[in-house]
C-alpha cells in the first residue's frame, strides 16, 4: 500500500500512514466525542470531550504501530527482510520481503501482533484501574476503558482463522508445522479468509437490515475486505507456484513490436501498431537500449497529420528495475505493477531489446502451471 505521509524510519524500516488513516481517526474521535463519552460523563463540556476523543483517536492509532512493529520486529529476528510499515483505515500492514524459513518463524511472527494488542489492552486497563483508584477525572477513565476494550477486541478479531488476519498466518503455521507443506498450508489458509469474509458480508447485511445500519455496514466492509484480500493472495500464491523454477526468458513474450525514441509517432502507427497484436510497445534509444513504454492509448491521441511528436514524447520512461536480465529468475517479476498499460518488464541484454513481459505473460505462465498440476482455479 502506497504510504500518503511517510514519517521517517524505525531501525531501518520506512515508516508512513495512507490518508484513510485520517478519515477513521476522524470517525473515532466523532464517536467517541458525541456518544460514548457523553455517555460517560453528561456534564463534560464540548471542548474538554473532544480533546480527550482526539487523544484517544491518536492513542489507539499508536497501538495498531505497536502491533505491526512487533510483527516486523519478529519477522527481522527471524530473517525475514520488512519492506515498509503502513498504518491505514483498517489497521496496519508490514509489508514482509519473503517468506518465513520455517514453521515456528512463521507462528511466532504472526502470534506477536495479536499478542502486542492483547498487552496494550492489558495496559490501558491498569490505566483505567488506577485512575479510578486514584479519583481520576470520569472523561479520562471512560478513554482508557475504551481503549482497552478496543485493543482486546483487535486482539481477538485478529485470532480469526483465515488470511490475511494474523488467525489465518496462525492457521497456516499449525498446517505448515503438521504436514510439512507450506504451499498447501497457504491455500488452506486462504480458503479459510474467503470463507470467514462472505460470512461477515452476509452477517453484515444481516445486522444492516435488522438492527443497525452503521455496525452492519462497517461488518460488511470489513468483511468484503477481507474476502479480497484472501483472493488476491490466493492468486499471488499460485504465481509465485507457477515462477518457481523458471528464468524471466521462459515467461516473456520474445522478439516484440518495438520503436525508436527518435521515431515520428504517426509514422509509427501507420507502420506498426496498426497491424501489431499488442496493446503497449517498448522504445528504444539509438544505441538499442529501452528507455521506455507507449501504449496503444496513447498512440490513439496523436493527430493523423501531426509529424513532430515521437515516440520518445509519448513513451513513459522505463527505471533500471524494470529493464530485465532474461536468465534472472522469473519471481523477480511478482513484486512489479504494471507500469505502463499491461507492460510489468522489459527484457533486454548486450544493448539488445529480448522481450517484454506483460500481466497477459504472467497469466499464460500460472495457467500453464494449472494445466501441468490439474489444479483449478481459486473462486
Amino acid at each position: 500500500m502506497k504510504q500518503t505521509f511517510r514519517f521517517g524510519t524505525f531501525r531501518g524500516i520506512p515508516v508512513g500512514m495512507h490518508w484513510s488513516v485520517l478519515v477513521i481517526m476522524l470517525v473515532i474521535a466523532e464517536i467517541l466525542a458525541r456518544s460514548v463519552l457523553p455517555t460517560a460523563d453528561p456534564g463534560a463540556s464540548s471542548g474538554v470531550r473532544w480533546t480527550a476523543a482526539v487523544v484517544a483517536a491518536v492513542l489507539f492509532m499508536g497501538s495498531l504501530a505497536a502491533h505491526e512493529f512487533a510483527h516486523a520486529l519478529v519477522a527481522r529476528r527471524r530473517g525475514v527482510r520488512v519492506g515498509s510499515i503502513t498504518l491505514w483505515a483498517l489497521g496496519g500492514l508490514a509489508e514482509l520481503d519473503g517468506e518465513p524459513g520455517t514453521a515456528r518463524d512463521d507462528l511466532q511472527i504472526a502470534g506477536v501482533g495479536p499478542l502486542t494488542s492483547a498487552v496494550a489492552g492489558a495496559a490501558f486497563a491498569g490505566a483505567w484501574a488506577a485512575g479510578h483508584a486514584l479519583g481520576a477525572p470520569v472523561i479520562v477513565t471512560a478513554s482508557l476503558s475504551w481503549l482497552a476494550a478496543t485493543n482486546l477486541l483487535i486482539a481477538v478479531f485478529n485470532l480469526l482463522p483465515g488470511a490475511p488476519l494474523d488467525g489465518g498466518r496462525i492457521l497456516r503455521a499449525l498446517l505448515w508445522g503438521r504436514s510439512g507443506d507450506r504451499a498447501a498450508a497457504t491455500r488452506s489458509a486462504q480458503r479459510a479468509g474467503m470463507v470467514l469474509g462472505q460470512v461477515m458480508i452476509g452477517a453484515g447485511l444481516l445486522t444492516l437490515l435488522l438492527w443497525s445500519w452503521f455496525n452492519g455496514l462497517w461488518l460488511a466492509v470489513v468483511g468484503w475486505f477481507i474476502a479480497g484480500s484472501a483472493r488476491a493472495e490466493a492468486r499471488f500464491t499460485d504465481l509465485r507456484e507457477a515462477a518457481k523454477d523458471l528464468r524471466v526468458a521462459d515467461v516473456m513474450t520474445r522478439d516484440p513490436d518495438h520503436g525508436w525514441a527518435w521515431q515520428p509517432a504517426a509514422a509509427f502507427v501507420q507502420d506498426v501498431a496498426v497491424r501489431s497484436h499488442q496493446t503497449v510497445f517498448p522504445v528504444v534509444s539509438v544505441a538499442g537500449d529501452p528507455v521506455g513504454a507507449v501504449t496503444v492509448d496513447r498512440l490513439s491521441r496523436v493527430p493523423e497529420r501531426e509529424s513532430g511528436v515521437t515516440l520518445g514524447d509519448l513513451s513513459v520512461p522505463l527505471g533500471a528495475d524494470r529493464i530485465i536480465d532474461p536468465e534472472r529468475p522469473a519471481d523477480v517479476l511478482l513484486q512489479m505493477a504494471p507500469v505502463a498499460g499491461s507492460l510489468v518488464a522489459v527484457v533486454a541484454a548486450d544493448h539488445h531489446l529480448l522481450g517484454i513481459v506483460t500481466t497477459d505473460d504472467l497469466q499464460r505462465m500460472m495457467r500453464r502451471t494449472r494445466l501441468s498440476r490439474g489444479s483449478p482455479a481459486p473462486a
